[in-house]
């Protein structure tokens, strides 16, 4: 029973770190608006912030951050009311 205990608990922790917050691209938002709010709000540098913005463009979406949903809902928030279309998934 406690290899079972043990194996629940593990599945829990990995399970809270296996959320990602993903910007969608849309056509409203500007390269420098969404960069800039990637470095200000996510803590990306410059160069981490404008490839998230260009796989986001050419793609449709981009993973952003990962973490707990703790973590990023709040982070999520900030980007939402910055106009920014993100979801944790």
């Amino acid at each position: 029973m406690a290899t079972q205990e043990k194996k629940s608990s593990q599945d829990q922790t990995m399970s809270e770190q296996e959320h990602h917050l993903i910007l969608f691209n849309d056509d409203i938002n500007t390269f420098d608006h969404v960069i800039s709010s990637l470095i200000e709000v996510c803590g990306h540098n410059e160069d981490q912030a404008e490839q998230c913005a260009i796989i986001t463009h050419y793609k449709g979406k981009c993973s952003i951050m990962s973490g707990s949903i703790d973590e990023l809902t709040p982070i999520k928030n900030m980007l939402n009311r910055r106009g920014l279309s993100v979801e944790v998934g």
